[in-house]
C-alpha cells in the first residue's frame, strides 16, 4: 500500500483530530443538556433540551463519527501504524466500536425515545417510569461517551502497549 508523504500525514491527522474535537464537544454539550433537563421544572425547557440532544444526535454525532473513523482508518493503512501493528491501535479499534454503540445508535434512540415521551406526556413525563428509565439510560450513555473518547485521546497520546510481535 502506498504511504502519505508527511504534509498529506498532517492534513489527514489534522482532519482526524477536528473530527474527534467535535465528537467531545458535542458529548460535553449533551452532558450540560441532560444536567439542564434534569433539574428543571419547566416543560419547555425538557422539551427542548432533548430535542437539541436528539438534533446533535441525527446530524453531528452521526457525521463526526463517520468521519473521524474514516479518517482514522486512513491514517492506519496510509501510514506505517498498520491496522494491527500496534497494540494501541487494536485498543483504539474496540474503543471506538464500543464508542459508536454507545454515541450514534445510543444517543439517537435514547433521544428520540426522550422527545417522544416529553412530547406525548405534557407535564407528566417526568413521573412516568419509562421516562425514569430512559433518561437514566442516556446519562449513563452520556458518561460513558465521555470516558471513551477521553480514553482514545489518551491512547492516541500514550501509546501505550507497543508493538506486537510477529
Amino acid at each position: 500500500m502506498r504511504k502519505l508523504g508527511i504534509t498529506r500525514k498532517r492534513w489527514l491527522l489534522t482532519l482526524h483530530l477536528l473530527f474527534s474535537a467535535i465528537m467531545l464537544g458535542v458529548a460535553i454539550v449533551f452532558l450540560f443538556l441532560s444536567i439542564t433537563a434534569a433539574n428543571t421544572n419547566d416543560e419547555g425547557v425538557l422539551q427542548a433540551c432533548y430535542t437539541m440532544m436528539h438534533m446533535l444526535a441525527k446530524t453531528t454525532v452521526r457525521y463526526s463519527t463517520i468521519a473521524a473513523l474514516a479518517t482514522g482508518i486512513l491514517l492506519s493503512v496510509w501510514t506505517p501504524w498498520g491496522l494491527f501493528k500496534h497494540y494501541w491501535i487494536i485498543a483504539k479499534e474496540v474503543l471506538t466500536f464500543f464508542f459508536i454503540i454507545i454515541g450514534p445508535i445510543g444517543m439517537y434512540w435514547w433521544t428520540l425515545r426522550a422527545v417522544t415521551l416529553v412530547s406525548s406526556e405534557r407535564g407528566h413525563a417526568v413521573l412516568d417510569p419509562d421516562f425514569i428509565v430512559n433518561s437514566g439510560q442516556l446519562r449513563i450513555g452520556i458518561v460513558l461517551q465521555i470516558v471513551s473518547l477521553v480514553g482514545l485521546f489518551a491512547i492516541s497520546v500514550f501509546k501505550p502497549w507497543g508493538s506486537r510481535k510477529r
